[in-house]
């Protein structure tokens, strides 16, 4: 192994880590929806586990269609800003969506309407999933995949492991630290806004991802 590879693979560790934990659509929203829904912590480890596995693959899946038929660069970065941006407006999207359906879900606790209680519960974490297939890993191809291509097609590969591998833990990690450390702080007051709060949360990271870049 050579120190350019060692180097290239201690890169994508590196950008792998800070661009989850700098991107905090790769864990609030998570954490907003579990606690909303009263999910176990296996279920939303196995969620942020397949919402981040469509994030990372479908980048990989560009960056290395590119690759195969020799694409400029910077028009697969202008791929990328474009799928940012849609994976940003579904966050807000979805956040205000949410947000009314649980004021709306609030009111019909209070008049006793329990069909409306169990309305949309199962769409929930495949909105998230479809959004994050839409969101890009930014770095990934213009400062992994290509460099590495240069090297090798094992190069190619290695980087794109390393660095998806760590952004799902990154991600999974950081949901769970963030579960765990809400059951020390006493939410009861805030319980039957929860839903409204997820979805506050949800559209303030998509808010986060359009305006600030994060």
């Amino acid at each position: 192994m050579t120190a350019e590879f060692q180097i290239l693979l201690l890169t994508a560790a590196s950008l792998g880590f800070v661009h989850t934990i700098l991107g905090p659509d790769h864990y609030l929203p998570f954490v907003a929806i579990s606690k909303a829904r009263d999910w176990s912590v296996g279920k939303t480890i196995w969620w942020t586990f397949i919402c981040g596995t469509g994030h990372v693959l479908s980048s990989v899946i560009i960056g290395l269609v590119g690759i195969a038929i020799g694409s400029q660069l910077e028009k697969l970065v202008l791929i990328e800003e474009f799928r940012d941006g849609l994976a940003a407006w579904g966050l807000i999207a979805f956040g205000l969506i949410y947000a009314l359906w649980g004021m709306r879900y609030w009111v019909s606790n209070k008049s006793g309407d329990l069909k409306q209680n169990n309305q949309g519960k199962k769409i929930t974490p495949w909105v998230l999933f479809i959004i994050f297939i839409l969101g890009p890993c930014e770095v990934l191809i213009p400062v992994l995949m290509y460099p590495a291509a240069n090297a090798s097609t094992g190069a190619l590969i290695s980087v794109s492991l390393v660095f998806g591998i760590t952004t799902l833990l990154t991600m999974m990690g950081a949901v769970f630290i963030m579960i765990y450390g809400l059951r020390y702080v006493s939410l009861k007051p805030l319980e039957k806004y929860s839903h409204t709060i997820a979805g506050i949360v949800i559209f303030m990271s998509g808010l986060a991802i359009e305006v600030l870049g994060l």
